[in-house]
């Protein structure tokens, strides 16, 4: 079972959308083993995003993903990032396929509602700057069995 982070964004909790953001995850099959609201602070900020230390939109992204609380889960699932992924849409919604949550719900780059981790190793470093190994879960739902195979 893959894991992966999704973190929904300040715009998406501004607005109203973390149900239907969590509603789309569940509904294309992922689990959810870990999930809580959080206001990130600048260091966790500047850490989670260090990849992006050097480009013109760092200090806008860590004003930004500051600004207001989040939610941030794990989910799993088999190929769990490549569907969150597929679920999310293109990072710019105005590229995002229609019935993504960024071309639903999404015009601008810089406010496209949520973050998923990219990678196996990315993930791996990711769900730990935001949970500590007891709170995420492992359980099965009885559904499970009609999903994965």
């Amino acid at each position: 079972m893959e894991r992966t982070l999704i973190i929904i964004k300040p715009d998406a909790v501004q607005r109203g959308l973390i149900g239907e953001i969590i509603s789309r995850f569940e509904r294309r099959g992922l689990r959810i083993a870990a999930m809580k609201m959080i206001w990130i602070d600048e260091p966790l900020a500047r850490e989670h995003y260090a990849i992006h230390r050097s480009k013109h939109f760092y200090e806008g992204l860590i004003s930004y993903i500051t600004s207001s609380p989040v939610v941030v889960m794990v989910l799993e699932g088999n190929h769990a990032i490549e569907i969150a992924r597929r679920t999310m849409g293109a990072t710019a919604p105005a590229e995002a396929a229609p019935g993504t949550i960024r071309a639903d719900f999404g015009l601008e780059i810089g406010r496209n509602l949520v973050h998923g981790s990219d990678s196996p190793e990315t993930a791996e470093c990711e769900v730990a700057l935001f949970f500590d190994q007891e709170e995420i879960l492992n359980w099965k739902r009885d559904t499970d069995r009609w999903i994965f195979e």
